[in-house]
Formats: C-alpha cells, structure tokens, sequence
C-alpha cells in the first residue's frame, strides 16, 4: 500500500530535495564534460567495477545502439576503456580509468562536503535511520524508473517530433 506524503509541507520539501538532488546530478556531469546519461553510465560503472556493455543497456534503459555510442564517448573522454571478457571474447566489458575517477571525486566533492555537514546534524541512530531510507529508496526509485518505461512511448528524437511529440 503507498503511503502519501502527509501534508503539502511534506510534499513540497521532499519535491524540493529531488530537485536538489537531480540539480547537482546535472552539475555534476556538466562540470565533468559529460551528459547526465554518460554520467549516470560511469556511476554504474564505477560503483561495478565493470560492467559488460549489455549489462550497462539494461541498467541505464538504452538500446545496444546508444550504449555502444555511450562507450564510445566515455572512451574518447577518458573515462572509461573497452575489454574482452577473458571467458567469452565475443563480450566487451566496460571499466573505468582509474586516474579519470580522481578527476570526478573533485567534481562531486563540494556535495559530498556539504552534505556531510548536513549528517553532522544528527545522531549516530538519526544517520542509520537515513541510511536505511536511501538504502529502501533507491530500489523503489529504481522499480518506479521501470515502470515509467515501461508504460510510456518514449517521446524523443526525430521520429517522436515528427509524430507531433515534444
């Protein structure tokens, strides 16, 4: 059962908060050179290790074609490099250029800053019950994206335009 956000108060703090959030992500990826899809892409990476290009399709929702685009961006830009998978060399896997991530921790460090400052605020127990709503969060989050595509006619590019979309 979904439980609503309280009151309007409740819902316009968490609105605002996701759009805080989503800002610096944008930012983020700006100060890196990159677009908000690449920069979500070498997250993915960078949390895995590694992931084979059809792993990254499915994890970021694009087609093998736009991956194989995607790669090749985060390749020229240097962060990111192709390998073959020693069991299968058919399989590209993608991993991150160690020295490239040092470059990103400066760009995400002002957040981490500042937000290390905000849990400062609490308490040992008030932190752990932070942590246990991101950590239920991100995979609903994660099931809501899933179902936004899932139900939805993407409605970008070209062809979208020519149907009379946005």
């Amino acid at each position: 059962m979904a439980i609503p956000l309280g009151d309007t108060d409740e819902h316009v703090i968490f609105r605002q908060y996701l759009d805080a959030v989503g800002l610096q992500g944008l930012a983020s990826a700006e100060a890196a050179g990159l677009h908000t899809s690449e920069w979500y892409a070498l997250s993915l990476i960078a949390q895995e290790g590694s992931l084979s290009s059809g792993e990254l399709a499915t994890r970021t929702g694009l087609t093998t074609g736009a991956t194989t685009r995607l790669i090749d961006r985060l390749e020229r830009a240097g962060y990111a490099r192709r390998t073959a998978d020693p069991n299968d060399r058919r399989r590209v896997i993608v991993e991150p250029v160690p020295d490239a991530l040092a470059r990103i921790e400066e760009v995400v460090a002002p957040a981490r800053r500042h937000i290390a400052d905000v849990l400062a605020r609490y308490t040992p127990e008030q932190r752990a019950l932070l942590f246990d709503y991101f950590a239920h969060a991100a995979p609903a989050f994660r099931t809501a994206t899933e179902e936004i595509r899932t139900s939805t006619t993407p409605r970008r590019g070209r062809a979208a335009r020519a149907k009379g979309g946005s």
